[in-house]
């Protein structure tokens, strides 16, 4: 999610260094991003050793939501970027985040946890956003591939505890912290080293709250962001649960569910990254309106079909997760890149703000409601039925966007 446009002339086709950045960013991004979901994780492990309720698991999760929109927030309000280096400003956070994540090992209970998770978020705040404007520095030409590579690869990272978890056969929880915080400080020392801004820098972005209500009242800009909100009801709800969700099924199925839960899980999360790179080729050629509708259409079905396919056959249960991992993500980028077209140019950086607020504060609420969404009926087997109207609401406005005449804006016109 881009947090401003750049300007200046398309990029000579012989300038080749920005493949090359692309790729460092993604690695690092893929190494820092694995501490959002290393206790998401390893929660039946948790909930075994502190005898925990999936309520206050939950929280693990949410503790994550809450201090990344606290760090974005904060960083827009004194516009961080701006002040620090964004190498030394990634480099830094990642390292704080690896430090907040290691505190789980020394932690004995779910208050010192879900505090160290806060924190995590927190430090995210200065990762991935940072990231995004930097990549968005080097591209004025093919942006939507670039910053779909780079969600693509914070859904890899988002994924990466689930395989450390199913590569350990005693599955200790402990190994899976060890091994996110390992990546990233490694992610920290490649953003300090090797990652630095391009030839096409962005303007300053304030925040500026007296101006948050007119991204409400611009049509434009309020449908683009009903899109994100919608996406973003989905897709954290989704990944925060799908271990639990994929263990109750397995169960169903008579499947021993040891390693196989994780590594499933992994897969789903991971294949996203094809559905990043996809949305972004087809946003830059078909439009961001009719890729984001489609993505959510898909993913909204996946959600309402997975409960079919619950208790077997294996096949297709296997089949509904990858389709929905790839679609759930793969509009991610495209929604931010909406408001750096259609908002005023001098309240961009508000608009973003204000769009990824409300869009993890809504996460926050998604992810609460869904253990409670299965205890009401009884089992996991239905509870994704909750997220339906999500993606629904979404899609919904973005085909009522795409007849707006504003829509020209898009893409270079592709709607």
């Amino acid at each position: 999610m881009p947090t401003t446009s750049a300007s200046g002339s398309l990029h000579s086709p012989a300038d080749g260094s920005r493949w090359p950045v692309l790729a460092i960013l993604s690695i690092a991004i893929v190494l820092s991003l694995t501490t959002w979901f290393s206790a998401t994780a390893i929660t039946p492990e948790l909930k075994r050793e502190w005898r925990l309720s999936p309520f206050v698991l939950s929280w693990l999760t949410i503790g994550v939501q809450i201090g990344f929109v606290c760090g974005a927030l904060a960083a827009s309000l004194v516009n961080l970027p701006d002040i620090v280096r964004l190498n030394r400003l990634m480099a830094l956070s990642a390292l704080l985040a690896a430090a907040a994540n290691a505190c789980l090992l020394l932690a004995h209970g779910p208050m010192a946890a879900i505090t160290a998770r806060v924190v995590t978020g927190f430090a995210l705040a200065g990762v991935y956003p940072p990231a995004l404007k930097l990549v968005s520095t080097w591209f004025n030409r093919d942006r939507g591939l670039a910053l779909g590579t780079l969600v693509g690869a914070l859904t890899i990272g988002s994924s990466m505890p689930h395989l450390f978890r199913s590569l350990s056969r005693a599955v200790d929880w402990r190994f899976v912290v060890e091994m996110s915080t390992l990546a990233t400080s490694v992610g920290a020392a490649l953003f300090f080293f090797f990652a630095r801004e391009g030839p096409y820098p962005f303007a300053r972005a304030l925040f500026n709250p007296r101006q948050a209500g007119a991204v409400f009242r611009d049509r434009n800009l309020l449908l683009a962001n009903l899109g994100y909100f919608g996406h973003m009801w989905e897709l954290y709800a989704m990944w925060a649960w799908l271990l639990v969700y994929v263990n109750a099924a397995l169960a169903a199925q008579h499947v021993s569910s040891v390693g196989r839960a994780s590594f499933l899980t992994f897969v789903a999360i991971a294949t996203g990254a094809f559905g990043c790179i996809l949305g972004g080729i087809l946003s830059d050629r078909i439009g961001r309106t009719a890729t984001t509708a489609g993505m959510m259409i898909v993913s909204g079905a996946c959600a309402l079909a997975i409960g079919f396919a619950f208790d077997g056959p294996a096949w297709l249960f296997i089949a509904i997760l990858i389709i929905w991992g790839i679609s759930v993500i793969g509009d991610s980028a495209q929604f931010s890149a909406m408001v750096t077209e259609l908002s005023d140019q001098r309240f961009v950086g508000t608009a973003l703000s204000v769009q990824l607020g409300l869009g993890f504060a809504l996460t926050v609420v998604a992810i609460w409601l869904m253990p409670r969404m299965a205890d009401l009926l009884g089992s996991w087997r239905w509870a994704f039925l909750l997220l339906v109207p999500g993606p629904s609401i979404g899609a919904a406005a973005m085909l009522l966007l795409r007849r707006r005449a504003a829509s020209e804006r898009l893409a270079n016109g592709m709607r």
